[in-house]
């Protein structure tokens, strides 16, 4: 199971990187890996990995996301046998499209995302939205954005504990974010992104902080922390999930 998480990531990355050599100026992509394992009295399997693209044209801005995370552990049974179980796994993909507007620095937006959890309060979650978005602070060296519209969601929760399925529904929804980002120095950088999904069912707020310096032209360290609130779930979840993550980011 180990090389088959492996391959997916090195082939990731790899088309990531001829993507990068045939687009132009106008593309900045980078590519981000984080792996751990661990073996003797416990064996443990940690996998975080993300792509996200951004492509610069006259009249749009368009953004590409993919991010997955995954876990297994070895896990004692009753019997005092040990066996290896996945004990998280996630997936998100996103595209944004910012149709640039005549007032400065602001722009409409097209957004469409999915996040597959397979442990988490909700298993499948899909959100489309539109709206306006405006960069309230733009210096050489820190920015600060604001997006705000409505939107729809389409969720499936997580099944039961007797093994049933989750319910699925969708709800109209009002979306916000925020997005800071600061270039401490030459070498180091801080970036914070918040965002909010409302909704008469559920109310799914995100912050992911990020701390990322540089170790050469394009690769830097990422040390980040990712916390999600979901307003209600099922009695058996919780409704905070936190992950703390240190990664490498390369830059094509």
């Amino acid at each position: 199971m180990k090389k088959a998480y492996l391959s997916l990531v090195v082939a990731a990355l790899t088309a990531t990187n001829v993507a990068a050599d045939e687009a132009n100026k106008d593309w900045e992509v980078s590519s981000e890996l984080g792996l751990i394992l661990t073996s003797g009295n416990t064996e443990t399997t940690t996998l975080k990995g993300a792509i996200k693209a951004k492509h610069e044209m006259e009249n749009w801005t368009n953004e590409y996301k993919l991010d997955g995370y995954f876990k297994e552990d070895e896990i004692e049974k009753d019997d005092g046998t040990k066996e290896t179980q996945r004990t998280n796994e996630k997936y998100f993909a996103s595209a944004q499209g910012n149709y640039k507007l005549n007032e400065e620095n602001s722009h409409f937006f097209l957004l469409g995302s999915h996040t597959s959890d397979y442990f988490g309060s909700y298993r499948n979650e899909s959100v489309f939205s539109l709206g306006y978005g405006k960069r309230f602070l733009d210096k050489s060296n820190m920015y600060f954005d604001a997006e705000i519209g409505p939107g729809y969601k389409y969720f499936e929760e997580s099944k039961k504990e007797n093994g049933t399925k989750g319910d699925t529904d969708g709800e109209a929804i009002a979306l916000g974010k925020v997005n800071f980002n600061w270039d401490i120095t030459e070498y180091a950088k801080f970036t914070q992104t918040v965002s909010m999904e409302y909704g008469s069912t559920n109310t799914k707020t995100k912050s992911e902080s990020a701390l990322l310096t540089k170790i050469n032209g394009s690769m830097q360290m990422k040390v980040g922390f990712d916390v999600i609130h979901n307003s209600d779930v099922d009695a058996d979840k919780e409704n905070t999930d936190t992950q703390t993550t240190l990664t490498l980011v390369y830059n094509f």
